[in-house]
């Protein structure tokens, strides 16, 4: 369970707290969503989950346990996946953020798992835009990085849902949870411009797009180190006395 939910206690965070300038929080925000028939609904919850253990085993942070239901209304025709709303999640953060304020962390890093919560990104940006220390965490610049010190084939256009990114972090982070047929699963939509009009099913019988056959345990071991290190800036903006 410690893999999900963070084991500290009231006196860790107090320890932690006092060894640093500023104190920063990092919350994993998670999905509830089809991820094709091998990989589990709580794909996108044990990725950022896995990205933000990682940034916590480098980093002073005060880890926080994950939002496990967001916006994945591009997956509604799958059975099993759950959604909240734009709105809803735009205000979990917020109260999250503030509640930290309260209690002395003032400074908040998202770690979106789910492409598809693109709200987080207005979070963000309205917190910033107050004077509040917030970040969201992986941008783009930060996957192709790690994409490319992985040596991850495809692209992150290509490598969509259910790819070869997620796939590699599954299997070195929680190998337990894939069921076999990763290794035949692949297809490629690489055109999906009417992607928020019909919804993944416009795109794929499977809900897969990418490349998972291309998936190891040490491309997701490589992928999860290097987003550890492209954290380091952000951990120094948020920390900055500017």
């Amino acid at each position: 369970m410690s893999d999900l939910v963070p084991a500290d206690t009231t006196e860790d965070v107090r320890t932690r707290g006092a060894g640093v300038s500023r104190q920063v929080a990092v919350l994993p925000v998670g999905s509830f969503e089809q991820h094709g028939p091998y990989l589990p609904l709580a794909t996108d919850t044990l990725v950022a989950c896995a990205v933000a253990r990682e940034i916590a085993g480098a980093y002073p942070v005060h880890l926080l346990p994950p939002v496990t239901i967001s916006c994945s209304h591009e997956h509604a025709a799958w059975p099993g996946t759950v959604s909240i709303s734009s709105v809803t999640l735009h205000a979990v953060v917020r109260d999250i953020a503030a509640s930290l304020s309260r209690s002395g962390v003032d400074a908040l890093v998202v770690v979106n798992g789910h492409g598809g919560n693109y709200v987080l990104g207005n979070v963000v940006q309205e917190s910033s835009a107050r004077g509040e220390r917030m970040a969201l965490f992986p941008a783009a610049e930060d996957w192709e990085a790690a994409r490319e010190r992985a040596g991850v084939v495809a692209s992150l256009l290509t490598d969509m849902h259910a790819g070869e990114i997620e796939t590699s972090i599954l299997l070195h982070a929680h190998p337990e949870m894939l069921r076999p047929g990763y290794e035949t699963s692949d297809f490629v939509a690489d055109d999906r411009r009417h992607l928020l009009t019909l919804g993944m099913s416009g795109y794929t019988d499977s809900g897969v797009i990418g490349r998972p056959s291309l998936g190891s345990a040490e491309k997701g071991k490589e992928l999860l180190a290097s987003l550890a290190d492209s954290f380091g800036t952000y951990f120094s903006l948020l920390t900055s006395d500017g």
